[in-house]
Formats: C-alpha cells, structure tokens, sequence
C-alpha cells in the first residue's frame, strides 16, 4: 500500500478513493490540490483536517496545491447545505481570500527549490475572463443534467430532505465550476488528485469526469472522513455554537488550547491521531500511558501542546498553559498581570463584571472599592470584616485595610480582579 495513503488509514483519514489512486501515487511525484472557500475572514478549526492532508501528502514527496475559491466562494457549495448560503460582495469576497492565504501560507513549505514546494493558487483568477456563453458551451455541455442531478448534494436539496428548500441555478453549477477547477489544475499545473471532505466525493468526481470528456485524461479522488465527537455531536464548535478560529483575534490561543484540553478520553485518543504528526509508536505509548492515570489527563495535554504550537507557536503556547493555570492557583501574580485583554476574559469568562470610573478606582480605598464603588460586596462592614478575616485578594494576591489600587495594578491596563476566598470573582474594568 502507497505510504501516504497507508498513514491515512492508521490515523483514521481515510474515506475513499478512486480506483487507481494509490498506484499512481507510488508510480511519481503526484501533484494533488484541496480547495478552500472564502466564507469569513479567517479559517476555523473545522478545516485543519484538509491543512493536515496536504501536509502530510507533502512529507510523503508529493506536491501540494491550496486553492482559495475566489471565484467559487462567490456562488457557496450546497454540500452538506439545506438552504442557500448569503451572497458575499466583492469587496469582502476579496479581503476574505487574501486572510485565507496569509493563513495557509502558515502550515505548508512554499519556500527552497524543492519540485514538491506548495503552491498557493484562487481559482478567480482563471475564471474571470471565462464569459457565461463559453462556460455554457465549453464546459456544461461535456456533463449532463442527469450526471449531476445523481449527486448527493443535489439529491438531498431537491427531496427536501432535512428541511431542505430545493437550489437555485446558482448553487446547481457549483460542481461543474469546482470540475473546471479540476480541469484547468489538471492540464496548467499537472494536478492529477483532488482531495477532501467525504462530502465533496460528487464535486471531486464531476472533475475527474470533466478531464476524462473535455482532456481525454485521467485523474483521481480521495476523501476523509467528516470529523464528529464521540458522541455524534458537530466538531469544532462551542456549545453555544461558536466557531474556534485559527486566527487567534477570533479566539485566543488560552481558548484554543483549552478546546483540546477539555476533549473526553475517547476523543483525545482520536484527535491526537487526527490533528498531530507524533509518529504512530508514540501515540500508542502516550494512550497506553493515559489509560493508566487517566485523572492526569497526560493524552488531552499533549493534544492541546501539539495542536496549539502548530497552529499558534510555541510562544503563544506556554502563555495559553500559564492562563490556564491561574484558575487552579498554580501561577503567580505576576503570570496574570502578564495577560492581554481577550486571554483574561476568555480565562474568567462568565465572572460578574462591572465598569468604573478610573478615578473611582485608583486611589479609592479598598473598603470603598470592594463595597460602594464596584458592588462586589453588599457593604462596607462586610468589605472590614473580610479583610480582616484575610479572605480578600486583588489580582492574585492577599490584601489589607490600607490597600490602595494604582495605576500598575491594571491587568493589560484596564482590568483588577476581586476575590473572596477561593472561588468567588468579580472584573473591574476601570474606564
């Protein structure tokens, strides 16, 4: 069995493939392409599989090509869709792709003279200048109504399956532009592999037709599987239903980190095969490890490390590990002055919180500030009796009476953090 192909398989990446794929890739150097669609400004953690694929396919010798569909994020793919995606304008299409390709640039080898360095291609740019009449006559007649009705995407959205509301034209031609993709790659770049989603087999497949009518040539297809949770739920989101984004403005590496982190046992023994490169020898000895002291959680903490350096370094990584120290008192004031705006919130998300005047703040003695000013307490006589029974912390450590906040006592320069004991929080965000 083709190497690439067999570490697929033993990491639980492979879906299907196209008779005839794994011979070719043993017979040369093999230049194969994913697609991207620029549906916001940033790539989520939903797509670090592909990432993944074309990284390895390029470890294995072969030639990666990422594709941002400039052109095919104008119309949006109905796989997987039961009703329409919004149109994007052209402005936003335009920086969306551009965001995408600073991101992608991150995780694949574009640089050295090696024959299988990455490319980075938008398929925009070969499908401006193609008019709708050439398109209709050189391209849509070569596959017919009946080929591409067949297709599941298609399918599903015309049955009204899962609340689906049948598809425009628009949406209809998004596998013959995805095969022209194909076709162009396949006779300007050499690509004789399109992979993906297990989702995307029809649109894959529609391309290696589209080379085998309009090119006389063959082409292939390989698929992974779409990622769940072990319990059947969507990967890759929060449960209130929010993406995790690659670009750490949209969620911070302490969020990202913690994502990994907090995956169940069964999880973390699939994802670390999944989202890592450890080597196969390691992955057994580090879940032979974990299912010895499980509470240890030894296989959820290399999991985030792995995945938190490739994705965001190995600086934002130990700065992610220390915030996420704070809350289990094994970090120092100083590691939580050291944090910026996003990471404290993320870290103390759902804390009460309450805006003050910085003149109310500053210089405002601590009976006054923990009672009158913030509300934290419900009077100054519990603000007195709770200092003096040392069970008041400001910013991580014990305070008294006399103490006074200033200007240096500002987390990332705006924010103190009020305890009593060891659990009950409150923000002051000074304004």
């Amino acid at each position: 069995m083709n190497s690439f192909i067999e570490e697929l398989k033993w990491r639980g990446l492979f879906a299907d493939m196209m008779p005839g794929t794994d011979e070719q890739l043993d017979k040369e150097m093999t230049t194969a392409y994913i697609g991207f669609d620029p549906t916001a400004d940033s790539l989520h953690i939903g797509s670090l599989i592909q990432i993944k694929i074309l990284a390895h396919f390029q470890q294995h010798g072969h030639k990666p090509i990422a594709l941002v569909g400039g052109a095919t994020g104008m119309i949006g793919d109905p796989s997987g869709k039961s009703s329409e995606r919004n149109l994007l304008d052209e402005e936003t299409l335009l920086y969306y792709v551009d965001c995408l390709k600073n991101q992608l640039s991150r995780f694949l080898n574009f640089e050295g003279n090696e024959t299988n360095k990455a490319e980075l291609v938008n398929n925009y740019d070969w499908m401006k200048n193609i008019s709708f009449l050439d398109f209709a006559k050189n391209v849509g007649k070569n596959i017919t109504v009946n080929y591409m009705m067949a297709k599941d995407s298609v399918k599903k959205r015309f049955s009204g399956e899962a609340g689906a509301d049948g598809m425009s034209f628009t949406e209809f031609t998004y596998q013959l532009i995805q095969g022209y993709d194909f076709l162009h790659l396949y006779q300007n770049n050499n690509v004789k592999l399109q992979m993906g989603g297990s989702d995307q087999w029809g649109n894959i497949t529609t391309g290696t037709e589209l080379i085998r009518r309009k090119a006389q040539g063959e082409a292939f297809a390989l698929t992974v599987p779409l990622i769940t949770k072990a319990d059947g739920s969507k990967f890759g989101k929060s449960e209130s239903g929010e993406n995790y984004w690659l670009d750490k403005k949209k969620t911070s590496p302490y969020k990202f980190y913690q994502f990994w982190r907090n995956a169940t046992d069964t999880d973390a023994e699939r994802f670390i095969k999944f989202y890592t490169f450890l080597p196969k020898e390691e992955i057994e000895a580090l879940t032979e490890d974990h299912k010895t002291a499980p509470h240890e959680r030894k296989l959820q903490k290399r999991l985030a490390e792995e995945v938190t350096v490739w994705v965001h370094g190995r600086e934002e990584y130990e700065k992610a590990l220390k915030a996420s120290e704070i809350l289990f008192g094994k970090s120092t004031a100083e590691d939580l002055m050291e944090l910026d705006e996003q990471t404290f919130l993320d870290v103390f998300d759902g804390v009460p919180q309450k805006e003050v005047i910085k003149s109310e703040v500053l210089g405002v003695n601590i009976v006054d500030l923990l009672s009158e000013k913030t509300g934290f307490l419900k009077s100054k006589s519990e603000a007195t009796r709770e200092l003096k029974g040392n069970s008041i912390s400001v910013n991580k450590e014990k305070v008294n009476e006399v103490y006074t906040a200033n200007e240096s006592d500002l987390i990332d320069g705006k924010f103190l953090l009020l305890q009593k004991g060891k659990k009950n929080y409150f923000i002051v965000k000074a304004i």
